[in-house]
């Protein structure tokens, strides 16, 4: 007690958003004021892309684009809305370099889908990877060390380099949902396919905005022989 009183005096647990001062720090690191305008994405959903319905009664059905258009993934979750302190927490992760801040991002991911991935049980948690290019820019993939905090947390073998990202692709931000399905068309492929073969595969990335990405990463991963594919986000952009 004394030598984490001390510790206290020299690095101060403090919120990793509004950086307050945390008298009774969780593992998570942020305050209850912060923790309050995360706002979850629960039921009623679509069971399949996982986009909330406005109303705040009912059950999960199938929204009006996954009745009509056939998804490459079994079903989609997203821990949070992608807004307000979560939005500032993955910005400062994913463009500010912080990339300590992967840890709190995959626990609150474990604790908002508690045992659904799980449920899925996958053979493999394999993240959204980057080009060559952007890594070496950026200097880290996010969706990488995000994986690694749940894949430990759900006990989840991860692969890192078996999907690969082969063709360079402008930054999706700005882009309409069309643009985005085309610009992100053919970009990935797998490396040793006979590894996913028959297998159930559990697709991470950080944030969900229209799911061209996690659409075109499901689709190579099923046409290279996994069985199935299951996608987790932090956070999803909702209109």
């Amino acid at each position: 007690m004394l030598f984490k009183a001390f510790l206290d005096m020299l690095f101060p647990p403090l919120c990793h958003i509004c950086r307050c001062f945390l008298s009774e720090p969780t593992e998570i690191h942020l305050c209850d004021g912060c923790r309050e305008k995360i706002i979850p994405i629960d039921s009623p959903l679509c069971m399949i892309c996982g986009v909330p319905f406005a109303t705040e009664n009912g059950s999960d059905h199938r929204c009006g684009q996954c009745l009509t258009t056939r998804r490459p993934f079994s079903a989609a979750r997203s821990a949070a809305r992608f807004e307000g302190p979560l939005q500032e927490l993955i910005h400062r992760f994913k463009y500010g370099k912080k990339v300590h801040l992967s840890h709190p991002l995959g626990l609150l991911t474990s604790a908002a889908l508690g045992d659904v991935p799980p449920a899925f049980s996958a053979d493999f948690l394999v993240p959204v990877p980057l080009h060559r290019t952007r890594l070496r820019e950026r200097g880290f993939n996010q969706s990488q060390l995000i994986g690694r905090v749940l894949a430990k947390r759900w006990n989840i073998p991860l692969s890192v380099h078996n999907l690969r990202r082969i063709r360079w692709t402008t930054p999706q931000t700005g882009l309409s949902a069309a643009e985005r399905e085309r610009n992100i068309r053919g970009a990935f492929s797998v490396a040793r396919p006979e590894r996913f073969t028959g297998k159930r595969l559990l697709l991470v990335d950080d944030v969900y905005t229209t799911g061209s990405t996690v659409t075109e990463c499901a689709k190579t991963l099923c046409r290279y022989g996994a069985k199935e594919v299951y996608v987790v986000t932090v956070a999803r952009s909702v209109l």
